[in-house]
């Protein structure tokens, strides 16, 4: 029986300054909102959920550069559905009992400070993993992966898989890989060395680019967050 064409997108919930205290990483809100309209346009019933129920905006993320036109009008209307959900989200404590066919990481900088740590958010990807849906990430989505482990085999969810995510080089463009570094968590290509993945990326740091590994989606970079959600879904409808 195929899995329920129900999908959870995941939110950090962590926050913290960036760039010497300029800025404050959170959610970047594109990467939740691109796949929430890929989903949902595919006929998707479409959660929202952090480990805490919390988020903070990427203040990044809401640069015109980043988002504009109808992203923004979506944005700044509190009463679009997106906007309701995320604003009104549930801890992923909450919603481990649903039945979801779909888990898609949005991510941000933050990610990497809390997803290796939330352990509902894992206990859901787990369990859609086992399942036989479809486990997506996006850009540093991939730090979800640290401590989710297959249910099947006891070993990383993403070991001998093939998975993309954003790159140092970009890290280093933005010139904040040593800030990060004190954050204490590897760095998405560091990370799929550790746990035993093969890590792919486009030629550019900001280009396009998504990679499919069975039941597994994977994207690199902010732009890459509709093409990983049209991706899974493609996979999906093949189940």
């Amino acid at each position: 029986m195929a899995p329920p064409r129900r999908a959870l997108i995941s939110i950090t919930s962590a926050s913290a300054p960036i760039h010497g205290g300029k800025d404050t990483t959170g959610l970047f809100v594109t990467e939740a909102l691109h796949p929430y309209n890929v989903l949902t346009a595919a006929g998707f019933e479409v959660d929202l959920a952090s480990e805490t129920g919390k988020y903070t905006a990427d203040t990044n993320s809401l640069d015109p550069s980043f988002l504009s036109g109808e992203d923004r009008k979506i944005w700044e209307d509190t009463n679009s559905e997106f906007r309701k959900k995320l604003d009104n989200m549930k801890p992923a404590k909450d919603l481990v009992n649903n039945d979801y066919g779909l888990f898609y990481a949005s991510a941000g900088h933050a990610s990497l400070i809390d997803y290796p740590h939330a352990t509902s958010l894992h206990e859901i990807a787990a369990q859609v993993w086992d399942k036989g849906g479809v486990v997506s990430s996006v850009c540093h989505g991939p730090a979800i992966f640290d401590n989710l482990i297959d249910p099947k085999t006891g070993e990383p969810l993403i070991k001998g898989k093939k998975i993309t995510g954003f790159t140092t080089e970009g890290e280093e463009q933005l010139g904040v890989k040593e800030e990060l570094k004190t954050w204490g968590q590897p760095l998405v290509e560091e990370l799929a060395q550790k746990l035993g993945a093969t890590y792919s990326r486009a030629p550019g740091p900001w280009d396009d680019y998504h990679v499919v590994d069975g039941r597994l989606v994977t994207g690199q970079n902010p732009a890459s967050a509709t093409s990983t959600a049209r991706a899974a879904v493609e996979v999906f409808d093949k189940l």
